[in-house]
């Protein structure tokens, strides 16, 4: 079944990854209308595809011939493209980042599961080849994660603006769920630490958090997760931000470790040694997504894909930030 869709936001991930990836998908969804907040591009992507610019996401949401919505960039809408999808009854695919104020997460996860609409939230880390290999490997060869670190250097901006500070905020939401995701469990506290320079006390250069996957009973013997985001080197320095970067992901297991480099590197060791595998020829991770999405959508069972787990990625990014400001360890509840 092709999926008549919507594109909302092109951002600067559309050239490289998300025209690719619908165009190698052609069998499965067909664009029928692209609506973007500078008018030329919409124009100019919605004649590349056919299909027509729409004047606002909310009459695309309303359009016969669209059966879903890809909301692929923030840009200045924040959640209400996904509300509209929910009064339109539209499925919808959101590589959109979470609003932080409790009251509108709340508010939009209520809408989102009263509206009975399929839901997917991009977790692109979490579909990666590397990683849909290392969870067969926990499951076969490695056994039981026992550590997990998780580490992402990005260029410091030269003057710290709103963009850059969500493009953080949503990679440290990103990286946390695929920790839980890897353990396959909830942490049960965290304990975090944060960097700033001297004269912007506001802006950090440097995070780290620990989680820990023990139970309330017993803290300290369960898996542990260390997570941090560094940009403490400028943006001109090209060289040094490439030079010897650490393991995206490094996972020690009962029976072996692994390391991760996004989107198909894999090493992995265990008694026999050294084993590399080459996932290059895996579908590309963007496609993947996609494929998900169209089941989701096109099945009679209804998914909700990721929006719970980003709502629980982002309570724990807001306990750490609690942790930062107090110097202690912060127990996880359930909600």
């Amino acid at each position: 079944m092709k999926l008549g869709v919507g594109i909302i936001g092109l951002g600067n991930r559309w050239e490289g990854r998300y025209l690719p990836a619908i165009r190698s998908l052609a069998d499965r969804f067909e664009v029928r209308a692209v609506c973007e907040q500078v008018s030329h591009r919409a124009r100019r992507a919605a004649a590349e595809l056919n299909a027509v610019a729409a004047d606002g996401f909310r009459v695309m949401a309303s359009r016969d011939d669209v059966d879903a919505l890809l909301y692929l960039a923030d840009q200045w809408y924040g959640p209400t493209p996904i509300l509209a999808a929910c009064d339109a009854g539209k499925a919808i695919y959101s590589a959109a980042s979470l609003p932080g104020p409790r009251g509108e997460i709340d508010h939009l996860l209520a809408r989102v599961e009263q509206s009975g609409i399929a839901f997917m939230a991009e977790l692109s880390r979490r579909h990666a080849p590397a990683t849909v290999r290392l969870k067969e490997l926990i499951a076969t060869r490695l056994g039981l994660p026992r550590m997990v670190f998780c580490h992402q250097r990005v260029p410091h901006p030269p003057d710290e603006s709103r963009e850059q500070a969500e493009y953080v905020r949503r990679n440290l939401i990103e990286m946390i769920d695929w920790c839980c995701y890897v353990i396959d469990r909830p942490p049960s506290s965290v304990v975090s630490v944060r960097h700033a320079t001297s004269e912007r006390q506001a802006a950090s250069d440097y995070q780290m958090m620990s989680l820990d996957f023990s139970s309330d009973a017993m803290p300290g013997t369960g898996p542990l997760a260390q997570i941090s985001s560094g940009q403490y080197i400028p943006a001109s320095w090209e060289e040094a931000i490439g030079f010897r970067p650490p393991a995206a992901l490094q996972v020690a297991c009962e029976r072996g470790i692994a390391f991760i480099d996004l989107p198909a590197g894999l090493v992995w060791f265990d008694d026999a040694g050294r084993h590399q595998e080459s996932l290059e020829n895996e579908r590309p991770v963007d496609e993947s997504m996609l494929l998900q999405f169209h089941r989701a959508t096109t099945s009679l069972v209804r998914r909700i894909g990721g929006l719970g787990d980003m709502v629980r990625a982002l309570r724990i990014l807001e306990a750490a930030a609690v942790s930062q400001e107090g110097g202690h360890r912060v127990l996880l509840g359930n909600d």
